[in-house]
């Protein structure tokens, strides 16, 4: 089975973006979120690359 990268329905705090990484990666999402909130307060482009994300990840399809 092919894996695809969705933003997640089930594991969402804000849009389901780090919800999906973390599914895909195969990682609690909240060590994804964690990471994300470093990269956006130590880089400043954080912010930035979720907007980017949010807009170009698809939503999880039904099953």
């Amino acid at each position: 089975m092919e894996k695809k990268l969705y933003r997640s329905k089930t594991n969402k705090k804000i849009a389901g973006v780090c919800g999906g990484v973390g599914e895909y990666l195969g990682v609690d999402p909240t060590i994804i979120r964690l990471i994300w909130v470093i990269i956006a307060l130590c880089a400043g482009c954080g912010l930035l690359a979720y907007i980017i994300a949010l807009i170009i990840m698809p939503d999880q399809p039904e099953a």
